[in-house]
C-alpha cells in the first residue's frame, strides 16, 4: 500500500502498489521541481530535485515541454501558462475557495483590511482566497484604501508553514506527536529559515509556540515572515470538527498593533469561521 496526500494538501489517500503508475508519479515530481527558488533548471537539477536518475529527467522535461507545460532553450526547462489550468480549474469549481471568498470580501469591505484562506500542502501553506485594501496616498495627500493584493500576495502564492500565522494554525490542528515529527524533520533538514530577525527557528521554541495556539485557537505572527506585518489567523473547521483551513487577516504595525489585532478583529474572524463552518 502506497499513500499520498489528497489534491486538497489535507488528508493521506491510500493507493494500492499495483494501481500505482511510476511515471505520473515521477513527471509530477519533476513538474513540482520548479519553484520560486529555481525557476529554470536543467535535467541534471531537475534529477536532483525530483530524485530520479537524469535519463528519466530529460524524458520526463521534454514530454511536458511536448505536452505544453513547460518551456525551453534547448538546454533549460521553465514553467509555461498551461500549468495554470490546474490552478485555474481548481479555484473555479473547489467548494472550499468559492465558499469563503464572498465573506473574505464581507471582512473586507467592513475594516478596510486585507484576508486571506490558506491550506496546509506539505511544509507551505497555499493562499486559496484573497480580499482586501492597501493604503496609499490619494492626490490631496490623504489615506486612501485602493483594493489590491497587498504585500505581494496573490492566489496560489506558497508560504513557508513555520513563519506564518496560517501555517502555525494549521500546524496546531495536528497531533503534538505530529507536530514533533514536522518540526524535527524540518530543523534536520535546515529548512527553518529566518526569514527576519523575528522569525522562530529554534525548534523547542516552535513546538511551544504551536502548543500555545492550539490552547488559544488563534495565532498571531509578528513580523516573522516579511518585516512591518502582523498577521492574526483562526481556523475553519467543518461540521465533524476538522480543521479544513485557515483565515488570516494582514495589516502593517502603522495600522494596528498586535493587542488591538486581537481586541477588534479576533471577535470578526471567530465570527466569520463559526459562519463558514455551515458551509464547509
Amino acid at each position: 500500500m502506497v499513500t499520498f496526500k489528497t489534491v486538497s494538501g489535507t488528508g493521506i489517500f491510500p493507493i494500492a502498489k499495483a494501481d500505482m503508475i511510476e511515471g505520473m508519479a515521477k513527471g509530477m515530481a519533476v513538474l513540482e521541481s520548479f519553484d520560486t527558488q529555481r525557476q529554470r533548471l536543467n535535467a541534471t537539477l531537475a534529477a536532483e530535485r525530483a530524485g530520479i536518475t537524469r535519463a528519466a529527467a530529460r524524458r520526463h522535461l521534454l514530454t511536458l515541454t511536448h505536452l505544453g507545460y513547460l518551456e525551453t532553450d534547448g538546454s533549460y526547462f521553465w514553467l509555461a501558462a498551461k500549468v495554470l489550468r490546474f490552478s485555474g480549474s481548481y479555484l473555479a469549481t473547489a467548494r472550499l475557495p468559492r465558499a469563503v471568498q464572498p465573506e473574505l470580501n464581507r471582512l473586507a469591505v467592513q475594516t478596510q483590511e486585507s484576508f486571506s484562506a490558506a491550506v496546509l500542502d506539505g511544509d507551505e501553506v497555499v493562499i486559496i482566497a484573497r480580499s482586501g485594501f492597501e493604503w496609499k496616498s490619494s492626490a490631496d495627500g490623504k489615506a486612501a484604501p485602493t483594493r489590491v493584493l497587498a504585500y505581494g500576495m496573490h492566489l496560489g502564492a506558497r508560504l513557508p508553514a513555520h513563519a506564518t500565522s496560517t501555517g502555525r494554525m494549521l500546524l496546531a490542528a495536528k497531533t503534538k506527536s505530529e507536530v514533533n515529527a514536522w518540526v524535527k524533520a524540518k530543523s534536520q533538514a535546515g529548512d527553518l529559515a529566518r526569514l527576519t530577525l523575528h522569525t522562530t527557528t529554534d525548534p523547542h521554541k516552535l513546538k511551544a509556540l504551536i502548543d500555545q495556539v492550539r490552547l488559544d485557537d488563534y495565532c498571531v505572527a509578528s513580523e516573522e515572515h516579511e518585516l512591518g506585518v502582523h498577521a492574526l489567523a483562526v481556523p475553519l473547521r467543518d461540521m465533524q470538527g476538522h480543521t479544513v483551513a485557515a483565515i488570516n487577516v494582514v495589516t502593517s504595525p502603522q495600522r494596528l498593533v498586535a493587542d488591538t489585532l486581537r481586541r477588534d478583529l479576533l471577535p470578526l474572524l471567530l465570527d466569520a469561521a463559526r459562519e463558514l463552518r455551515q458551509l464547509l
